[in-house]
């Protein structure tokens, strides 16, 4: 009977745990620009785009990540001032430590001075990404 409690309290967890990490993918938080959270495009291996910035640090073995890349793919399709970069976590780990990066994907956003604004961790979700742009581009709009 203990051994029933046990598998049953592990499940629970697990379960808990992943609802967790599916309610938490994909938002943003604002970061305040300083001079140690800047990214240029020598370092990026890529240009900075006029408005923005997506860069994802991702993972070869993450499902999360490949879906985030088509999803960021189609934002900066639709929107020629956005760029997008991919970053491999395992060949930057100078980036992953510079930046406290925990968890991939995470995409950074950056203005057009290579500065971070925003931070997206986990799974993106369009809705997120498109407000974070907004935000970007009108610093005016009221953050939630």
């Amino acid at each position: 009977m203990t051994g029933a409690w046990v598998v049953f309290a592990a499940v629970a967890l697990a379960l808990a745990f992943g609802g967790y990490r599916r309610l938490t993918d994909g938002r943003a938080k604002t970061v305040r620009p300083g001079a140690e959270q800047r990214l240029d495009a020598v370092r990026l291996g890529g240009s900075l785009g006029n408005e923005a910035t997506l860069v994802q640090f991702s993972s070869s073995f993450c499902a999360p990540c490949r879906s985030t890349h088509r999803l960021l793919a189609d934002v900066t399709a639709t929107r020629p001032s956005v760029t997008h970069i991919d970053i491999d976590a395992e060949r930057n780990l100078d980036l992953i430590e510079e930046f406290a990066i925990t968890r991939t994907p995470t995409v950074l956003l950056l203005d057009a001075s290579g500065a971070v604004r925003q931070r997206l961790v986990g799974a993106a979700r369009r809705p997120e990404v498109l407000k974070a742009l907004d935000l970007l581009a009108d610093p005016s709009a009221s953050r939630t």
